[in-house]
């Protein structure tokens, strides 16, 4: 029996209404074949009030998802994300995790079909993604005998709902294995990425992390953890690298907007570095959550204060 908690309120399709009222109808084209975008965008209490993270890139990903994909969304950017703001506000959320999701709804039955685009924001809170605790304790990762997609099947670099399909078979087998979450490899059988989350690895004192072109989401973490490690001298490597290089960093840990910075202290029962998370990691930990509560400076403009 599920334990979530449900918000009171939901934007779809340009109206606030009871989240119990936000249907779709069960042939709708998205429920069968997979066709739909979405992002997931946390906001933050932060010393000068609640502040959505980089609310415009993560929706300009949204819409280039859906341009890969063909799917005309029937609002403009800034419509989007003043739905973001007010379904937060409307629901009295101060800290929250919003999905902007845009699919194809009901209309012909055929994979070519033309149908309606339908546009929801739901929000909610969210904790630690993969666990209480795991930010600081970490967790235990597994590779997964399921490989990540092969270049011109599926766009790696669309975050699409069918993708998560690949995502799903990764996470549950790792937890079936009583692992904290799992890793995939590409169909090079070099790295990728965690079920749905980035990687990056220490290498005396560098950051080492796998190209976009490892059948990868380009993650908007991945991007601030980028960004902000290099205005802090810290070295940043982007490079193929193959499975083993798990068991011989010196500190590993995972990336994502619900996922934040989460450290891994083993793969596959080999322990990664001392067992715990390393210095780096914590470094990068530190100027990341340092942007919500004032230690980071925010020179970006990554920050929106919550209007409404």
């Amino acid at each position: 029996m599920s334990t979530q908690q449900y918000p009171e309120w939901i934007w779809q399709n340009g109206v606030i209404k009871p989240w119990a009222e936000a249907t779709t109808h069960v042939m709708s084209h998205a429920l069968h074949y997979g066709s739909s975008v979405f992002e997931g965008i946390r906001c933050y209490d932060t010393p000068n009030g609640p502040a959505i993270f980089r609310l415009t890139d993560h929706n300009k990903r949204l819409f280039a998802s859906a341009k890969i994909y063909d799917m005309a969304i029937p609002y403009t950017l800034d419509e989007i994300n003043a739905a973001c703001h007010a379904v937060i506000v409307r629901n009295g959320l101060r800290k929250a995790y919003l999905r902007p999701f845009a699919y194809r709804g009901l209309g012909g039955f055929g994979l070519s079909a033309d149908t309606p685009v339908d546009v929801s924001v739901a929000t909610w809170f969210m904790g630690p993604y993969l666990g209480e605790g795991v930010l600081d304790a970490g967790i235990d990762a597994c590779v997964s005998s399921w490989q990540r997609f092969a270049p011109n099947t599926i766009p790696a670099g669309a975050k699409a709902g069918g993708n998560y399909l690949s995502g799903q078979l990764v996470a549950r087998e790792a937890r079936r294995l009583g692992f904290g979450e799992g890793i995939a490899l590409a169909s090079t059988g070099l790295l990728s990425e965690g079920a749905g989350e980035n990687l990056f690895l220490v290498f005396d004192g560098a950051l080492h992390t796998t190209p976009v072109s490892a059948a990868l989401l380009n993650g908007i973490t991945r991007n601030t953890i980028i960004t902000l490690a290099r205005a802090n001298g810290i070295e940043v490597v982007e490079r193929d690298l193959p499975r083993e290089y798990l068991y011989l960093c010196d500190e590993l840990f995972m990336c994502g907007t619900a996922a934040e910075i989460t450290p891994i202290r083993s793969v596959d029962g080999r322990q990664v570095g001392t067992g715990k998370p390393g210095p780096l990691t914590r470094r990068i930990q530190d100027l990341f959550f340092g942007l919500f509560d004032g230690r980071t400076p925010d020179t970006h403009g990554w920050l929106e204060p919550l209007q409404g």
